[in-house]
């Protein structure tokens, strides 16, 4: 425990550290003139977007569940959604929440295998919509990220190539739910032979149980389940835009131009290099990613504030939100049990 927590500080403060010196490593005489004419009301547009965008999650949570044959409340979702930012920003990489969300909706009265199957199929359509925009943003500027070097480009390959692979094996879970299954169970017992603990043996008990309800609840989605899953797919997508226009949002403010295709851009291969489990929330990874792409079209002297700001919304807005919604379901839990 006290190795997880010195883990999470670490990140924290990296990522203090990361932007602390792209500040000052920006900050000159212009940096104040572009300070003078900040526009704070762009701000909170900014901020105003990601309340939308987490409320376009919200309900795409509801309209799967409900293409599963669940009615769950737009509220629990919404505060499934700002729970689980918590977490996400506390665990390697920027996923990490979905336990959260299994777990509200299964409060909701869902089974743990359908709910499973709804968040999990929730990043399936989130990978194939950044697989689609980041084979799209290649094609239109590979020659920006020819300039990024070969370190970047490896990342960005390998980040869609591990989307990809988690597409695949869910499809293969859909059509081939035995074989799978089968396969999977023989890799947990390996496990659980290796490795003599409660935890693990729970986990294979729990998988053995729930893996025919998920699997049950991927094959509803392409039956009858069609609904959810197509709504789901529009409503991942907006979220998705909606994400990456923050970025030229506070542009805006900063009194530059939103350059919406280059930040998109930007937006996308961040969003591809997040997710590599490195540091959690990607601490550090993000400022560092960011910075070497905004510094393609952004003046030096308000790229410093612009990352801070960005960061400040994307990331720090998110382990805010998360720490209330956290403690609202641990009051509402211990609330049920008293």
């Amino acid at each position: 425990m006290e190795k997880q927590k010195l883990w999470v500080y670490g990140s924290f403060a990296f990522s203090a550290v990361i932007l602390v010196i792209i500040l000052f490593s920006t900050f000159n005489e212009e940096t104040l003139i572009y300070l003078q004419h900040f526009n704070i009301y762009y701000l909170i547009v900014a901020i105003g977007l990601r309340f939308f965008a987490f409320g376009l999650w919200a309900q795409r949570m509801k309209v799967m569940s409900m293409g599963l044959g669940h009615r769950v409340s737009f509220r629990r979702c919404y505060l499934a959604v700002i729970a689980n930012l918590l977490v996400a920003a506390i665990t390697p990489s920027s996923a990490g929440g979905e336990p959260i969300r299994i777990h509200e909706l299964y409060k909701s009265g869902m089974k743990v295998g359908d709910a499973t199957a709804v968040v999990i199929t929730e990043r399936f359509l989130d990978a194939i919509i950044l697989i689609i925009l980041a084979v799209g943003a290649i094609l239109l500027m590979w020659d920006v990220i020819v300039g990024l070097g070969t370190a970047m480009i490896g990342v960005i390959f390998f980040s869609i190539g591990v989307l990809l692979l988690f597409d695949i094996l869910l499809i293969l879970a859909a059509k081939y739910p035995l074989q799978v299954k089968e396969k999977v169970m023989r890799l947990l017992n390996w496990v659980g032979k290796k490795f003599h603990t409660p935890a693990i043996h729970h986990i294979i008990s729990r998988t053995d149980e729930e893996y025919d309800h998920f699997t049950s609840g991927l094959a509803s989605f392409a039956n009858r389940g069609k609904y959810g899953l197509i709504w789901g797919f529009i409503f991942s997508l907006f979220f998705w835009i909606s994400e990456f226009i923050v970025a030229s949002v506070i542009l805006l403010g900063l009194g530059l131009p939103p350059l919406l295709g280059n930040s998109m851009f930007a937006q996308i291969i961040i969003a591809l290099v997040s997710m590599i489990p490195l540091t959690p929330g990607a601490s550090g990874i993000a400022e560092i990613s960011a910075t070497s792409l905004y510094a393609l079209f952004v003046p030096t002297a308000v790229l410093g504030i612009f990352i801070l700001l960005w960061r400040l919304i994307m990331f720090y807005l998110n382990v805010v939100l998360g720490l209330i919604g956290t403690i609202l379901i641990v009051r509402r839990e211990v609330s049920e049990d008293t």
